[in-house]
């Protein structure tokens, strides 16, 4: 986490023809890159200037939210401090193989800071800085999130060429899924939201 704005991201830009920004990347079963096999991504930002994105499947190993906010400095160490149950629960993911000492935390709308929470869509927005740690770990951050350390980048023209090479379909954004707790499930899911059902899926299939 950083005190800074929000660099790897751009402002986002929903609602515009042929940008996928606010929706879902599910990773075809063919999918030969390890980093992003069963992924599924909630795509932050997306123009002509590339795209970012956060996996929302892949838990960090052996790293729990409380052991993160003694990392940094936001809780002491000992447990000295009672946490929320639901701090307690919060997921730690792996966002991506870019920048991964930085924390990203994906929430609802009901937090937001200025010049630091980028809203993405109606129902998700992008936090990086370290004071929405210290309010979840105060209970007043956000209803739901999920902290990510790194995303996923793409150079401009690249998602569109892996897309377009059947490495990932597309599909709109589930707050349900992404903030659920069911890391395990959440590939199948994202697929089923899509009418597909794993074990009929060709490799060969066209996208979404």
């Amino acid at each position: 986490m950083t005190r800074s704005g929000l660099s790897p991201a751009s402002k986002a830009r929903g609602g515009q023809s042929g940008y996928l920004d606010g929706q879902m990347l599910v990773a075809m079963p063919g999918m030969d890159d390890e980093r992003f096999r069963r992924s599924v991504i909630y795509l932050c930002a997306h123009s002509d200037e590339g795209a970012m994105g956060i996996v929302i499947n892949r838990p960090a190993p052996d790293l729990s939210f409380p052991d993160l906010l003694v990392q940094l400095g936001v809780i002491p160490a000992g447990g000295g401090i009672r946490l929320p149950q639901h701090a307690e629960r919060m997921a730690v993911l792996m966002g991506g193989p870019v920048e991964t000492s930085r924390g990203f935390v994906l929430h609802t709308p009901d937090f937001f800071l200025d010049e630091s929470t980028l809203p993405i869509d109606d129902d998700v927005c992008l936090t990086a800085t370290v004071d929405i740690l210290r309010a979840i770990a105060r209970g007043k951050g956000p209803e739901n999130a999920i902290l990510a350390l790194g995303y996923a980048g793409w150079r401009p023209g690249q998602l569109e060429s892996e897309i377009q090479a059947n490495g990932w379909l597309n599909c709109p954004a589930d707050p349900g899924l992404i903030f659920g707790p069911a890391l395990d499930a959440k590939y199948d899911l994202a697929l089923r939201k899509i009418g597909i059902d794993l074990g009929m899926l060709s490799t060969q299939a066209g996208h979404a």
